[in-house]
């Protein structure tokens, strides 16, 4: 299981990162769109800054999600994560829906955009860049388990879908200027992506906030691991519920009602090791001790 804290700082680091990656970008795209006559570019840049205050936000809830249990929570604060990446997905919701809004606007009053090649230059650009900083996102929100910063890598890609329909936009006035309403059509299928990225951030928070146990594999994998320890004769009542990024388990062991209450809180302890060893997402394990003939 990864340190709390190791965890929390490398949160931040990461989405700094981010925060500087979508400065820089949007700045660049923001004043591309300006002298390269393209308004598609502007709001791209424009969602590039949402990405920026949404970084922001992660950073300042790291702070509080790794604060350890207290008195008025005794189980941590991991839910403020859960909260943070609910947030995080329904402002890419909320983008992918204006994008789509602005798309269908644009093709009832046939309206279209003529870019120039700087913005057609400046929007690969950002393409590529955005979808390098997801797939590294990702991979950190893996390594640390994360939810957020994985919620937070969708939103980078989100950024980048959206900048697709900028290039197809630009390539058609280049190219095919009678074919400039590409510009709408791309942009209603970058907003479906959105949307649906919107689902996979949202879901799993809104999952774990209605206390949504983990997957059959897992419990299995956690049922396995109770009892391959000694002493151990059954396992069932096993639990499991999302705390941010780990999981709670508690569960009913039946052991041999010969025993010594020592023996039998070295057996409990030992489940508990060997469970958090077994699935590194466990943080908390509540192992309760059944006789087999109180069954």
């Amino acid at each position: 299981m990864i340190n709390l804290s190791e965890s929390s700082v490398r949160v931040r680091q990461v989405t700094w990162i981010g925060i500087a990656v979508n400065a820089v970008l949007s700045a660049v795209k923001i004043f591309a769109g300006i002298f390269g006559s393209s308004k598609a570019l502007i709001a791209d840049g424009i969602e590039s800054g949402v990405d920026i205050l949404t970084s922001l936000v992660l950073i300042v809830g790291s702070r509080f999600w790794s604060a350890p249990p207290d008195t008025d929570h005794p189980y941590g604060h991991r839910r403020i994560e859960t909260l943070i990446a609910l947030g995080i997905g329904l402002v890419v919701g909320a983008v992918g829906v204006s994008i789509i809004w602005n798309a269908l606007s644009s093709l009832r009053s046939g309206e279209h955009s003529h870019p120039t090649m700087l913005a057609f230059v400046v929007a690969v650009v950002s393409v590529v860049s955005k979808e390098l900083l997801f797939q590294w996102s990702v991979r950190e929100g893996k390594k640390i388990q994360s939810m957020s910063v994985i919620a937070n890598a969708w939103h980078h890609r989100s950024d980048a879908i959206s900048s697709i329909p900028v290039v197809l936009a630009v390539g058609a006035a280049q190219f095919l200027p009678a074919w400039s309403f590409l510009d709408a059509i791309g942009a209603l299928v970058a907003g479906g992506f959105i949307l649906k990225a919107c689902g996979d951030i949202a879901w799993p928070a809104l999952r774990e906030i209605i206390d949504t146990g983990a997957e059959e594999s897992k419990v299995e994998q956690l049922r396995r691991a109770a009892s391959s320890v000694d002493g151990v004769r059954s396992v069932h009542d096993l639990r499991t519920r999302f705390v941010g990024s780990c999981i709670a388990v508690d569960l009913h062991i039946v052991v041999d009602p010969d025993i010594t209450v020592i023996q039998g809180h070295r057996i409990g302890d030992e489940v508990e090791a060997r469970i958090k060893a077994e699935v590194s997402e466990v943080c908390d394990a509540l192992v309760h001790l059944d006789p087999s003939d109180d069954l």
